[in-house]
């Protein structure tokens, strides 16, 4: 269903590129493969894939844009190898240790040398511009590789003044308030895994999976001031998601009922299909993050709280 998890990110100010100004913009950085001495690529492609015709696509006011990186593997120990083999041969034919400078360079040539066999592995990640409820977010596990994109985007369009998701209340202080209450807010419920930290410097880490919750177990966890740093949750029996305690979302899973809305419009229009999916999902995900804000607590924009 397009999301498996969101990084979110607040705009500072008003996005206001037209769905032609953006597609524009993006062409300047289109998705090429690697040449043969390239390690890596990073570039924009269609959302749709192969079955796409624009860098963008627009359903109403939402925008969805992909970006894909190309990098060469090189195992370290195989490129490790080669130059420890040329080295030895080296300081055998000169009689001498060579300087970490020269060492530096054989490895250079080593890479160089190696990169035209090299295995390709590539990467997409899709990223979803909301214009009226004033974020970006983008489907990545790691704030790295969120960053990653939105560093593109900003190349791509010249700047972009984005800030990420905050609370005034901490999130793992919220979480561990759920957590104690053994309830959650109006619209959410509790599930099954949670991840706790102790509040010391080198306190404990504890990872529960399938497991309850509110037993005793998880209590005395939370008595010895312990706080909560990842909550599996419900929302409104639509989508489950683990919330982590930077406000990143991850392996969401939106309910059958929800992946069934569209089972009539069929799956021979792949584009048709996929507007579809995509309005269906960003109109749930739209309401789902604002009720997630306004049960953190609300949001700090420039010092003030702000419910979304």
């Amino acid at each position: 269903m397009i999301f498996k998890s969101l990084m979110i990110y607040r705009f500072t100010c008003p996005f206001e590129l037209t769905a032609e100004e953006l597609e524009q913009q993006l062409a300047t950085l289109p998705f090429t493969p690697c040449g043969s001495q390239e390690q890596t690529r990073f570039g924009w492609v269609s959302p749709l894939g192969k079955q796409g015709q624009t860098l963008t696509h627009i359903a109403g006011r939402q925008i969805l844009i992909c970006a894909k990186r190309e990098e060469k593997m090189l195992p370290t120990s195989v490129v490790n190898d080669e130059v420890a083999e040329k080295v030895e041969a080296l300081e055998a034919e000169e009689g001498r240790a060579l300087k970490k400078k020269e060492k530096d360079a054989i490895k250079e040539e080593v890479i160089v040398s190696l990169l035209p066999r090299a295995f390709s592995r590539f990467q997409q990640t899709m990223a979803w511009i909301n214009p009226d409820a004033g974020f970006i977010a983008v489907d990545a596990s790691s704030v790295r590789r969120a960053e990653d994109v939105l560093a593109l985007l900003r190349k791509s369009i010249g700047s972009l003044p984005v800030v990420p998701l905050a609370m005034t209340t901490p999130p793992e202080l919220t979480l561990t308030d759920w957590l104690k209450a053994q309830q959650a807010p109006a619209g959410f419920s509790l599930e099954d895994e949670a991840e706790l930290r102790s509040a010391l410097e080198h306190g404990g880490i504890i990872r529960a999976k399938q497991q309850n919750l509110l037993d005793d177990e998880m209590k005395a966890h939370l008595d010895a001031d312990k706080l909560v740093t990842s909550l599996a949750l419900n929302w409104a029996d639509s989508l489950s998601f683990v919330l982590k305690d930077d406000m990143s979302i991850k392996r969401m899973k939106f309910s059958e009922e929800l992946r069934e809305q569209n089972d009539d419009v069929g799956t021979e229009d792949v584009l048709a299909r996929f507007d579809a999916d995509f309005t269906l999902i960003t109109g749930e995900l739209t309401r789902f993050i604002a009720d997630l804000i306004e049960a953190m607590g609300g949001e700090e924009r420039d010092g003030k709280e702000q419910a979304a």
